[in-house]
């Protein structure tokens, strides 16, 4: 039986990139999934609705939307974010409130208006799609800071509503390839390759990579798992390998 049979998935940013690859996987897994992005395209979607997950308004209204048709919610994926690759004295006030706003504020207005339902059921689960860039530096400052904070929301979820049978768990992808890296490989092809040296599998990810993890975590196979942070990221975490090389050799 499907993993995710009669169950109702709300993934934010879900209309390209990671989060369309997650939908589709969610409901090949027999979901009934919801994708919140606040591009018009999204509407395109099974499932889509224009929401910026920004306007704690428009969230609630939605989320109360989908447990009046459906019932429920099960299961939430923060995966929604921005960023820009501007240098850190150059980033605006407004740029870091953007930033910060979407990949954190978004998934703190996501989840406050999801749990009260799943905390009535004793039942639920939330993934927040967070980076190597919340537990490493690798630049993109108001990026990382967020989510950085993305795991400090996590493990306070995992452990404040654990006792209400609500699990809180997140993903650490590495670089993956997805649209947002067109503009720059037209600029520069070879640009992934010189990347993909520094990961100890030897390639950058998948979309499918993030995807597989959250099916997993989001799934009644992670039913004892809550609080973690979950690497996907090609073993970068674990060490640098042309680094240690280069060190050892001086």
């Amino acid at each position: 039986m499907a993993r995710f049979q009669n169950r109702v998935v709300i993934i934010t940013g879900g209309g390209s990139g990671i989060g369309a690859t997650m939908a589709e996987l969610f409901a090949a897994e027999g979901a009934s999934v919801i994708i919140f992005d606040r591009e018009a395209a999204v509407a395109d979607h099974p499932g889509g609705r224009v929401v910026d997950v920004t306007d704690r308004a428009a969230v609630r209204e939605a989320v109360a939307e989908i447990e009046a048709d459906l019932g429920r919610v099960d299961v939430l994926i923060n995966n929604a974010a921005i960023a820009a690759d501007t240098p850190f004295l150059e980033v605006t006030e407004e740029q870091w409130d953007a930033e910060v706003a979407v990949t954190l504020k978004g998934s703190f207005l996501c989840s406050q208006a999801v749990l009260p339902g799943m905390i009535a059921r004793r039942s639920g689960s939330i993934v927040n799609i967070g980076s190597v860039n919340g537990v490493q530096y690798l630049g993109n400052e108001a990026y990382s800071a967020a989510k950085s904070g993305l795991l400090s929301l996590t493990r306070s979820l995992a452990v404040r509503y654990g006792p209400d049978g609500v699990r809180c768990n997140a993903i650490l992808p590495g670089t993956i390839r997805t649209p947002i890296w067109d503009q720059r490989l037209a600029a520069e092809p070879d640009r992934l390759e010189k990347v993909a040296r520094w990961y100890p599998l030897g390639r950058v990810g998948a979309p499918e990579d993030v995807a597989r993890a959250a099916l997993f975590l989001a799934s009644d196979d992670a039913a004892w798992i809550t609080g973690v942070a979950l690497p996907v990221d090609g073993g970068l975490l674990a060490g640098n390998l042309p680094m240690t090389r280069e060190v050892v050799s001086e």
